[in-house]
C-alpha cells in the first residue's frame, strides 16, 4: 500500500527550545516528546528515535522490543551524563507492514486514524488524569481541564524498564494517520483536528494549518504533527514526504558491538588442571568490583527518582522509590512540609498519597505540593463561605417574624 507522509515541528510561543522530534523512515514513522529542560529533553528525545530507527533498519526485535530498548538508552544516557540527569520523553511509533499497520505507544503523544469521515484514537494516554477518568472518579469534561493532565505515570528512560502499548490495525485504502505531541492536542480539540484531517486533502497543508492553529490557539508547548496517506492495494510502500517547516530529524547511529559470544566450555574427560592463586584473586577482585558498581549504579538511580508520599502525618517530597528491598528503605525525606498528610488525603486527586505519587523530578514534586497547598485552600474557604451563610440563614429566622424586615440569605449585591 502507498504511503504518502507529510511532518512539521514548532517551537510554540512560550518554550525557549523544541524538545519535540520527529522520524519518517517510511515504513517507519514516529514521534517524541522530550522532557528533563531543554537540553534534556532534546536528547532524550532524539536518542530514543536514533535507537529505534538503527535497530529497524538491521530487524532486532519487533517495535515493541525496539521502544523498550530506546527505554534502555535513554535511561542508561540520565544516569551516566549528569547534565541530563531525569530526562525522559514519550514516544509513539508505527510501521506500515502491507496493510496493517503495527503500533507502539508511551506516554501521552498520540495516534490517530480517520476512516470514513470519523476519528478514531489509537493509544491512551499514560497520565495520572486519564487513569481517573477511565476510573470514573472524572468526567471528560474535568479531565481535560485537570491542572495535572499532564504529569506522565509513563515515560521512555525515566526507570530502567517501561510497559509498551502495542496494537495492530488492518488499512484500508483512504484511511490517513496523524501521530502527534500534546503540544496539538493539547490546544485544538478533536473535532477541530477531524475536520482539518477530513477537509484538507493535502497532507502537507493539513500539517501545517494543525501547527499554525495549535499557536494561534495559545502556543503553549512544542507542537508536532506526521500525517500518512495510504491508498491503493496492500504492497511495498512507498514516501513522498510533504515539506516539514521547523523540522527535527534524527540521524542513524551505530549500535555498539556486543563483542564475540563465548566459547563453549570443553567437552567431558578434559584434563584437570590447577587454578592459581593469582586467579583467584583475580576474580575475586572483578567480583567486588561488580558489586561496587552496581551498589553505586542503584544509589545513582534512586537519588534521581522523586516521589510525594507521606513522613509521619505531614506531606513529604521523598527522593527514591516508595518501597523496600531486604527491609531497607529505597527512599528518604528530602523536604517535610507543614502540610497535614491526612488533610491532604481528603482531596479525591490525593488520596493515594500514602502509597507515594511518583513524578519525573524534584520540580514536578514542588508543583504537586504546591497544588495540594492551593486546593486545601480552596477547600477551607469554601468551608467557610458555607458556614458564613449557615449563620446568616440562622439569623435570618430569628428575625424573620416581622412581616418583610427579615433577613435574606439568598440576596446579592446590585452590580
Amino acid at each position: 500500500m502507498k504511503a504518502t507522509v507529510a511532518a512539521a515541528t514548532d517551537i510554540g510561543k512560550v518554550r525557549s527550545g523544541n524538545e519535540d522530534a520527529y522520524l519518517v523512515e517510511v515504513p517507519l514513522i514516529a514521534v517524541a516528546d522530550g522532557m528533563g529542560g531543554h537540553q534534556g529533553g532534546e536528547v532524550a528525545s532524539h536518542l530514543a528515535l536514533e535507537t529505534i530507527e538503527t535497530l529497524f533498519k538491521h530487524q532486532r526485535g519487533t517495535l515493541a522490543e525496539q521502544v523498550a530498548e530506546a527505554n534502555h538508552a535513554v535511561h542508561e544516557r540520565s544516569l551516566r551524563d549528569a547534565s541530563v540527569s531525569g530526562m525522559g520523553t514519550t514516544l509513539t511509533a508505527a510501521v506500515a507492514d502491507g496493510d496493517r499497520l503495527r503500533l507502539a505507544h508511551v506516554g501521552d503523544s498520540r495516534a490517530y486514524l480517520v476512516r470514513d469521515g470519523e476519528l478514531r484514537s489509537l493509544t491512551e494516554d499514560h497520565t495520572m488524569v486519564r487513569e481517573m477518568e477511565l476510573r470514573g472518579e472524572l468526567t471528560a469534561e474535568e479531565a481535560s481541564a485537570h491542572p495535572h493532565r499532564s504529569v506522565l505515570t509513563r515515560a521512555i528512560g525515566t526507570d530502567s524498564d517501561v510497559r509498551v502499548d502495542e496494537g495492530i490495525v488492518d488499512l484500508v485504502d483512504g484511511d490517513r494517520l496523524l501521530l502527534c505531541t500534546d503540544g496539538l492536542t493539547g490546544m485544538v480539540d478533536d473535532d477541530r483536528i477531524l475536520a482539518v484531517l477530513r477537509d484538507t486533502p493535502d497532507p502537507s497543508d493539513a500539517v501545517r494549518i494543525l501547527v499554525r492553529e495549535a499557536n494561534e490557539n495559545g502556543g503553549v508547548d512544542n507542537v508536532t504533527a506526521v500525517i500518512v496517506d495510504f491508498s491503493g492495494e496492500p504492497g511495498r510502500a512507498a514516501s513522498a514526504p510533504g515539506p516539514a517547516t521547523g523540522a527535527t530529524r534524527v540521524s542513524t547511529s551505530t549500535m555498539p558491538d556486543r563483542g564475540p559470544t563465548p566459547p563453549p566450555p570443553p567437552a567431558g574427560g578434559a584434563k584437570r588442571r590447577s587454578f592459581p592463586l593469582g586467579k583467584v584473586a583475580i576474580w575475586v577482585g572483578v567480583f567486588v568490583l561488580v558489586l561496587v558498581v552496581a551498589l553505586v549504579g542503584t544509589r545513582l538511580y534512586l537519588d534521581r527518582q522523586w516521589y510525594v508520599g507521606v513522613e509521619g502525618d505531614k506531606v513529604a517530597i521523598f527522593r527514591g522509590v516508595p518501597s523496600e528491598l531486604l527491609g531497607f528503605d529505597l527512599s528518604s525525606p528530602a523536604v517535610v512540609t507543614p502540610v497535614t498528610a491526612t488533610q491532604a488525603q481528603q482531596l479525591q486527586f490525593f488520596s493515594g498519597l500514602a502509597e507515594g505519587i511518583s513524578v519525573s523530578d524534584r520540580a514536578a514534586a514542588d508543583e504537586i505540593v504546591r497544588q495540594i497547598e492551593q486546593d486545601l485552600a480552596e477547600l477551607e474557604r469554601q468551608q467557610e463561605q458555607q458556614d458564613a451563610n449557615g449563620t446568616n440563614a440562622g439569623g435570618g429566622n430569628q428575625n424573620g417574624g416581622g412581616g418583610g424586615g427579615g433577613a435574606q440569605p439568598d440576596a446579592r449585591p446590585a452590580p
